[in-house]
Formats: structure tokens, C-alpha cells, sequence
């Protein structure tokens, strides 16, 4: 089960959330596998992890809420775990990306106005 949900959440019988009324974790795919799954032991060798992460992976891949998810983990941004299909070192590569492009784009927008200044 996904750390985010109770087991007693994780029992109750699915149905359609309200998207208002619903955080959007009531409808993970995750909600119903242990949190094992998605969070690594200590001391885990390293082909265990990577077989438990990518069985963690092919969760995600069938989840309705993976973007919400993933963009949940990187907002916060989440340290450890697997989050909307992506390993912490994944979701750290995506948010040096990002700051990047971010980085880039306002180069970009300073040098236009200068121009055009």
C-alpha cells in the first residue's frame, strides 16, 4: 500500500471520486499494493531494488492519477520511494531539467527585452 493511504482506505471498495471532493490518491493503483513495493528497505541489494522498482514502475504505467503523482513527488519534492512511475535519482534528473529550461527561458526573455528595450 502507498504510504499516503490508511489500510482501512486502502479496503473500502473503489469508486469514483469526485474530483472535488477527492484528493487525487483516492484513485492510485498503488493504494491497494504495500508500501514495500514502492519504498526501499535498508541495506537493499541492488538487483532487488531494481526488480522492486521497476514492479513498482508497471503499477504506475496502469494508474489513472500517474501525472498528478509524479507531479505531487516533484513539488515537493518527495526524497525517496517510487512516485508516478519514477525513482527519487529519476526525479531528480527531471527537476534539474527543469531548472534548466527555467533558467534558459529567462535568459531568453531578459536578452529579448533588452532588444527590444
Amino acid at each position: 500500500m502507498h504510504p499516503i493511504e490508511s489500510t482501512a482506505a486502502a479496503r473500502r471498495p473503489a469508486v469514483q471520486p469526485d474530483p472535488d471532493d477527492n484528493p487525487w490518491h483516492t484513485s492510485a493503483a498503488c493504494r491497494s499494493d504495500e508500501a514495500g513495493l514502492f519504498f526501499a528497505p535498508s541495506k537493499e541489494p541492488t538487483a532487488a531494488r531494481l526488480s522492486r522498482e521497476e514492479h513498482a514502475k508497471r503499477v504506475c504505467a496502469r494508474c489513472p492519477v500517474l501525472l498528478e503523482c509524479r507531479e505531487h513527488a516533484l513539488a515537493q519534492p518527495e526524497p525517496y520511494g517510487v512516485w508516478g512511475g519514477l525513482t527519487a535519482a529519476e526525479r531528480r534528473v527531471v527537476l534539474a531539467r527543469r531548472r534548466r529550461r527555467d533558467a534558459e527561458l529567462l535568459d531568453a526573455r531578459r536578452l529579448t527585452e533588452r532588444i527590444a528595450g
